[in-house]
């Protein structure tokens, strides 16, 4: 039950990124973004004592995620000022 559990938790937060750097609706990506990253946060927090090639390769996954969402809420707020 437990590998079922995160498992669910590892693809979550995967759908929450795609879904915040994919909204057009300039209405609801700031929102989709803040989820993505507190879902990408907590998964970090999950995987802060693991160890094993699978943690690994997520953690760097999810280092790139964040990143990702940054760089777009970034670009979201200089929008926002532009115009």
């Amino acid at each position: 039950m437990v590998a079922d559990s995160q498992c669910s938790h590892s693809t979550e937060w995967r759908a929450l990124v795609r879904e915040a750097i994919f909204e057009t609706n300039d209405n609801e990506i700031a929102m989709r973004i803040s989820a993505a990253e507190k879902a990408v946060v907590q998964r970090m927090h999950e995987l802060y004592h693991g160890t094993g090639i699978d943690v690994e390769g997520e953690r760097e996954a999810l280092d790139d995620a964040l990143y990702a969402l940054r760089a777009w809420k970034i670009a979201l707020e200089n929008k926002t000022r532009a115009a």
